[in-house]
């Protein structure tokens, strides 16, 4: 694929994920906003993080995250609910895993946009820089 032809289709893909978001209706809204209030917890997203090189328990999530056992286990709760997170028994343990993988591209597009505005910012401070007297 040329990159020309990888910009259209690119291109293309955007303009049809465009246009099925304008159709949306209040419930599937309302769905991906129960989705940003999930991952609006700094604590969830350090469980996410933990797990993003593989299974885990609990204690080695409190471990891992420096989280009291109380608030990880409400927190994996809510993220295993929110279909972020999947667990299964191994024994006396519940082992948990990252059952949605596309979590880890929104972090990134998130990650990516906040450092873009940073050095937007930051720019702003060196390009007006005054000289000193």
């Amino acid at each position: 694929m040329t990159v020309r032809s990888y910009s259209q289709s690119y291109k293309e893909k955007v303009m049809s994920n465009q246009t099925n978001r304008a159709g949306m209706g209040p419930e599937a809204l309302e769905m991906i906003a129960a989705r940003f209030r999930v991952l609006s917890e700094a604590s969830r997203l350090r469980l996410i993080l933990a797990l993003e090189g593989g299974e885990k328990n609990v204690t080695e999530l409190v471990r891992h995250t420096g989280l009291a056992q109380a608030n990880v286990s409400r927190q994996l709760q809510a993220l295993t609910e929110a279909g972020i997170l999947g667990r299964r028994k191994q024994g006396l343990n519940v082992i948990y895993h990252i059952a949605d993988k596309t979590i880890f591209a929104m972090c990134d597009h998130v990650c990516g946009s906040i450092r873009r505005r940073i050095a937007g910012q930051a720019g702003v401070f060196e390009k007006k820089a005054r000289p000193t007297r």
